[in-house]
């Protein structure tokens, strides 16, 4: 391998060389690259501060070399808006899963949304309680099979799946939100590329921003990695649609 595509491999300085404790073929570590990647790009370690989640992630801090703080389970909006509003000038992002935003949470995201706070959040969506055995979540699909719905999501018994972005797009405050996916090279430079807007929409104190990205379980799945991506393609997103639902841009 030449000395030019070794280089185009390096592992950003904002990650710490070290083995995560994620599933083979789970999504969290792809996105801790692309924050680590952008980290490093923007030149942010210095000015950046991560509120990990109550869930999969919640050792987010063991991976990405910058400050982080962690929250109750749901709550890491509200922390994040203390430290946003405390230290302005700093880049906040909260990371969280699906039980824990659209869950538990869900007073928190739609509250700091309706408020305008100005921090970058990003969920991300596997549709299932990833750290605790994989049991039904609000973004769990229609029909899909957990430990807690053996025989499917029943929408009479257990509603739809709950969509974040389009709920939050009724809210004036909430400026940038956009769904994503990282089942392929296009799908990752696509949510780089909104992880990218989402932090730009901070620094330019426009107000509000999250970013939804779409990322395989193949444990709660019960698929292999290459199965859970092809099933994010063709069927997750017939449920949850990739794209912009708001942008501040376009007025």
């Amino acid at each position: 391998m030449s000395k030019t595509r070794q280089e185009g491999y390096r592992r950003p300085d904002a990650l710490y060389d070290v083995l995560t404790h994620y599933c083979p073929g789970c999504g969290h570590g792809i996105v801790h690259r692309i924050l680590a990647e952008i980290i490093e790009e923007q030149d942010l370690r210095d000015r950046i501060v991560g509120m990990a989640p109550v869930g999969c992630a919640v050792m987010l801090y063991c991976y990405l070399d910058i400050d982080a703080s962690e929250a109750a389970h749901g709550r890491t909006p509200a922390v994040a808006t203390g430290i946003k509003r405390a230290l302005p000038d700093t880049i906040v992002f909260s990371y969280q899963g699906d039980g824990d935003l659209a869950a538990i949470g869900t007073a928190e995201i739609v509250h700091a949304a309706n408020r305008g706070e100005n921090i970058s959040v990003i969920f991300v969506n596997n549709g299932v309680y990833g750290m605790t055995q994989g049991q039904l979540a609000p973004t769990t699909l229609v029909g899909q099979k957990t430990t807690t719905s053996p025989r499917g999501r029943d929408p009479n018994t257990e509603g739809h799946p709950v969509h974040v972005c389009e709920l939050l797009a009724t809210l004036p405050n909430a400026v940038y939100l956009a769904r994503t996916a990282v089942t392929s090279p296009k799908t990752v430079r696509q949510t780089k590329k909104a992880i990218e807007r989402a932090f730009l929409t901070q620094e330019k104190k426009k107000g509000f921003s999250l970013v939804e990205i779409l990322s395989p379980c193949p444990t709660y799945w019960h698929m292999n990695p290459v199965e859970a991506m092809k099933y994010i393609d063709e069927v997750v997103t017939q449920t949850f649609p990739l794209g912009v639902f708001r942008d501040w841009e376009d007025g």
